[in-house]
């Protein structure tokens, strides 16, 4: 196997299909965080919101990104919107969780100190809770990484998708079957994985000292 992942990486082809997917992953993430960090600062700091939809998030969380393939193929076809999409929405909801834990867990003392000084709501919301609930923010981010990854990688292998490592697996396994490289790409998506999470354990430790 080792022969052929030196082959592989040294192979064009191959190297299309990886960078398809960690691009792919990374568009993921940053939609979900673009998403889920606004949507967890409203749901942690406005209880009457957060009651309010309380019930719609309790039945979409549990459903599996993959059992929504069949659905999303017929939406939106079996362009790369379709991965990203359900990767989206896969890793919105350890960041969403994650956001609202942490301002469950602020001080008050620091939102009536800010609000004495004239700190209005959303001036609290940005200069007070974003910054307090970082660490559990950028904690559920590393989580959502490697949910997205393994969400895209198995929308690739299922959806018929055109390229990505999940579609260098799916040809690899078919026909005669070539063992070795269904092994390079599953090696090559767990490394992929690997660094993802201790990159962004890295930018955790970097941006959160305390």
């Amino acid at each position: 196997m080792f022969g052929e992942l030196v082959t592989q990486l040294t192979s064009p082809a191959f190297i299309s299909h990886v960078v398809a997917t960690v691009l792919a992953v990374l568009i993921a993430i940053a939609i979900a965080i673009a998403i889920a960090v606004p949507s967890g600062l409203v749901l942690g700091s406005v209880p009457a919101v957060r009651q309010a939809t309380r019930a719609v998030i309790e039945f979409l969380r549990p459903i599996p990104s993959v059992a929504l393939i069949p659905l999303a193929l017929v939406m939106l076809g079996f362009g790369p919107e379709t991965k990203i999409t359900l990767a989206v929405y896969a890793a919105l909801w350890p960041i969403l969780f994650n956001t609202i834990y942490a301002l469950d867990e602020l001080d008050p003392l620091l939102v009536e100190t800010s609000r004495v000084f004239g700190t209005g709501r959303v001036g609290v919301l940005f200069r007070v809770a974003l910054p307090s609930a970082l660490p559990f923010v950028l904690t559920g981010i590393r989580l959502a990484a490697t949910t997205a990854l393994i969400v895209m990688v198995s929308v690739e292998l299922m959806a018929g998708s055109q390229i990505g490592l999940g579609y260098f697996i799916m040809e690899a396994r078919s026909g005669p079957g070539r063992m070795d490289q269904v092994l390079v790409g599953t090696v090559v998506a767990g490394a992929i994985g690997v660094l993802l999470n201790n990159g962004l354990e890295r930018v955790r430790r970097r941006w959160v000292a305390w």
